[in-house]
């Protein structure tokens, strides 16, 4: 697998491993909801929201994001 080149800085790694934890966080509590009502919709809904939150979490762990490296210009 290629090395990611390193495409933020401290800064925007930092809010994407935060936003990330929280964004799993809360897929963690979808889940729970998705338990507790017997919904089942709700569990795709969670398992949404955790690939997401996972990816996040990834892109922070790794100072990589996605966006830049498809050229596009992000603020942090």
């Amino acid at each position: 697998m290629a090395r990611l080149k390193c495409n933020i800085d401290t800064k925007g790694a930092r809010l994407r491993r935060r936003g990330g934890i929280l964004i799993l966080a809360l897929a963690a509590g979808l889940a729970l909801a998705a338990w507790d009502t017997r919904i089942a919709w709700l569990w795709y809904v969670a398992a949404g929201v955790a690939v997401s939150g996972g990816f996040i979490l990834f892109e922070g762990c790794n100072g990589w994001c996605v966006l830049r490296a498809m050229g596009f210009k992000t603020k942090v």
